[in-house]
């Protein structure tokens, strides 16, 4: 008996201390839709082309974007950098630049589109009171598919004369993710906004692109995109080192001084 109350104890005190809780909470938006607006965002932003305004000061002016706009401060930020990325001298003062900037968006959000090959969840009238009745989903394949759209434009002109100086046209971008479910297993996930493809969160190893599909994203100027490292030298040349005197100095010195000279360095 006293073996019996001494294991019932060492029981008990491990269950005690194996008891905890976590706090699970969520963001007020998803990280999937985040990433795919920021990198249609990367993709639209990386396709202009702001060489023309190189060693130009620049205002950037962001007034006709809506306060609605998704991620507004993001592509902001993003158009900033391309220009700072192309040479444009970029001004806080609208009174001290030569060229405004004109930044507007068409476009910035998510869609979803979603396929079920299968029986969907229907209920059906209640058997007995206050007790429903229902059939859940069986689906034999079921697939959705998510898509970061941005549609921007810009366009430059010279604030003194009021002059066009050069339009980007529109530019529109997307991204995009896929879930697919096979006799309810996945969801085997691929799209541009994963390294490679996922079951249920998992790296799967290579697999050939026609069962899974492609991760690869769109082709860009990937020399321009803001999503790469870069470096930016100094702008201003180092200074050049004193030129060593020479025979023609030390001869014309004198002369510039009102001096005779000798024709002879000492």
């Amino acid at each position: 008996m006293r073996r019996y109350w001494r294991a019932s104890g060492v029981l008990l005190v491990l269950l005690l201390i194996g008891c905890g809780t976590t706090k699970m909470t969520d963001s007020p938006r998803a990280a999937t839709e985040m990433l795919l607006v920021s990198q249609a965002v990367d993709y639209a932003v990386a396709q202009i082309d702001f060489s023309h305004l190189s060693g130009q000061t620049v205002f950037l002016d962001s007034a006709p974007l809506e306060s609605g706009v998704v991620d507004k401060g993001y592509l902001i930020s993003s158009v900033r950098q391309q220009l700072l990325a192309h040479g444009a001298l970029l001004q806080e003062d609208r009174g001290r630049a030569t060229f405004v900037v004109e930044l507007r968006s068409g476009a910035i959000g998510t869609d979803r589109h979603s396929m079920m090959v299968g029986t969907p969840a229907v209920s059906l009238p209640s058997v007995l009171p206050g007790i429903p009745t229902s059939i859940p989903e069986i689906a034999l394949m079921k697939k959705s598919d998510q898509r970061g759209v941005a549609k921007i434009g810009v366009f430059a002109y010279n604030r003194i004369t009021g002059r066009a100086l050069w339009q980007s046209g529109t530019v529109e971008s997307t991204s995009q993710l896929k879930d697919t479910w096979v006799f309810g297993a996945g969801p085997f996930t691929r799209g541009t906004i994963r390294q490679r493809p996922e079951l249920a969160g998992e790296p799967l190893p290579n697999l050939p692109a026609a069962l899974i599909g492609s991760n690869r994203p769109p082709e860009l100027p990937t020399h321009r995109g803001v999503w790469n490292e870069r470096f930016f030298p100094n702008d201003s040349p180092p200074p050049s080192p004193p030129k060593p005197a020479t025979l023609v100095d030390a001869v014309s010195v004198p002369l510039l001084l009102g001096r005779p000279s000798s024709g002879k360095p000492k």
